[in-house]
């Protein structure tokens, strides 16, 4: 796999906003073939991508990946944890595990759990634990990958869930009404407010969004319980079909390829 060059390139920005805020500032980096589903670009230069579903990792002459033909296509990766990667499997109700250097350390297989638990919707947790979302009882709960224990946290979830992401404390979410909600470890559920009526919205955690409509990307984001505030990002010209945000790199997808840019969000 190609390695991705970073080019010390700065694009301008000019911050638009309901209040000022500060421009957020871009890096170009090197396009990535389209073929490639480019996930994040870490710390330490590691670029993890999906290749005709062979999950990678790579940088320079370092090369791992890991392959699961018989567990279908990969739904998700939590990559929130270099140490322990989440790899989901929806079509099989199935997790793996992973190392740093890419060696499964854990199979899980929900279907074979005790309490009937199907997942749409998974992320890594504190303390050697599993964000779920199980859809037979429309709940949110915690599964212990060491003790092999689920529970239960949430009340009942009336609607759909559109879009999700998760991080060690949090599983925020938006619905199909396009309301936003967080729940907290302990089961605590609380409102965030109505999420903007947009092509495509990114939730990054409970206190900022990203979106775009009409070919142009913003930046929400709030202090606690403050109102939103809107940043819009200036991109090159380019008209793209979507785009990612992971790890501090903004990946912009277009009919001619992928277009990565070093982002550090206020």
């Amino acid at each position: 796999m190609k390695k991705y060059v970073m080019f010390f390139v700065a694009f301008s920005f000019l911050s638009q906003c309901y209040c000022q805020i500060k421009g957020i500032p871009m890096q170009i980096m090197a396009n990535a073939p389209k073929t490639v589903t480019f996930l994040a670009y870490d710390a330490f230069e590691y670029v993890y991508t999906i290749e005709n579903n062979v999950f990678k990792k790579s940088k320079g002459s370092e090369n791992w990946e890991y392959k699961n033909i018989t567990l279908g296509k990969i739904t998700k990766v939590d990559l929130q944890n270099p140490l322990k990667i989440v790899l989901f499997y929806e079509d099989f109700n199935t997790v793996i595990l992973l190392d740093n250097q890419l060696n499964e350390s854990q199979k899980i297989n929900f279907s074979e759990h005790p309490t009937p638990i199907n997942v749409t919707a998974i992320g890594i947790a504190a303390q050697n634990q599993l964000w779920i979302y199980n859809n037979l009882n429309q709940q949110i709960g915690l599964y212990d990958y060491l003790k092999n224990e689920y529970k239960t946290i949430s009340t009942p979830i009336s609607t759909k869930i559109k879009q999700y992401t998760t991080d060690f404390n949090a599983f925020v979410w938006m619905d199909d009404n396009g309301e936003g909600y967080s729940c907290s470890l302990f089961g605590g559920i609380r409102s965030l407010g109505k999420f903007p009526n947009a092509d495509q919205v990114q939730i990054i955690n409970s206190s900022q969004i990203l979106y775009s409509l009409d070919q142009k990307i913003t930046l929400l984001s709030r202090q606690k319980d403050a109102a939103w505030t809107s940043t819009p990002l200036q991109l090159p010209e380019k008209r793209f079909e979507k785009f990612y945000y992971q790890a501090q790199i903004l990946a912009i997808f277009t009919t001619e390829g992928i277009y990565n840019f070093k982002i550090i969000l206020p």
